[in-house]
């Protein structure tokens, strides 16, 4: 599939059917996630992966999943047979850039933005747009019961959940109402050389 194509079909999918998800298309997901771009190429991200029944409805109820379903959504966390939790490592980014080659007159960097959360974004962005090129749906839980979903999903300390990628095969679904707003348009956007000062925000 053209990148174009993958990014043009890119949407959050928020129902899927009980087909199975080959493993190995997983795993070609994975893979893309894994190679998204990292400060110093600390590589801070991890994920887990979950397939069994038991613990999806356990990330569905942590979601409030009947709070969607009294939205008019359909039941799309626990039904999507695959869930990656997106997590990452804030001190993996600290130890690397407390070795020689990243040290600022003898110091680790000041952090104006904290970097970790910029690259599990993109680690993010890469498993969705990998999903489309596979021919499966995706879409983004972000849940906010971090504590409870470290615990059932086993995740250290260290590391921490930013939300889980659902993926499957798509079956029909409510699109989100907030699409309604539709696609910015690009002069609203997008600026070049620098800032527009006749710029308005059209929202």
């Amino acid at each position: 599939m053209e990148f174009s194509e993958v990014v043009a079909r890119r949407r959050m999918v928020r129902n899927y059917t009980d087909e199975p998800v080959d493993r190995v298309a997983i795993d070609r997901i994975l893979d893309a996630g894994r190679k998204a771009p990292s400060a110093g190429f600390s590589q801070g991200h991890a994920f887990v992966v979950v397939t069994e029944q038991v613990d999806r409805t356990r990330i569905a109820e942590l979601a409030d999943e009947p709070a969607y379903v009294e939205m008019g959504l359909d039941p799309w966390i626990s039904r999507a047979p695959v869930h990656i939790a997106v997590c990452v490592s804030e001190s993996a980014y600290h130890r690397r850039y407390n070795e020689s080659d990243k040290l600022a007159d003898g110091q680790e960097i000041d952090w104006p933005v904290p970097y970790w959360w910029v690259d599990a974004g993109a680690a993010l962005q890469n498993l969705l747009l990998a999903a489309v090129d596979e021919g499966l749906a995706a879409g983004f839980l972000g849940l906010h019961a971090i504590p409870e979903l470290k615990s059932t999903l086993g995740i250290p300390e260290e590391y921490a959940p930013i939300g889980i990628v659902t993926v499957g095969h798509a079956a029909p679904d409510r699109r989100s109402g907030s699409l309604r707003r539709g696609w910015r348009k690009r002069h609203h956007v997008v600026h070049h050389g620098r800032w527009d000062p006749d710029w308005t925000p059209d929202f």
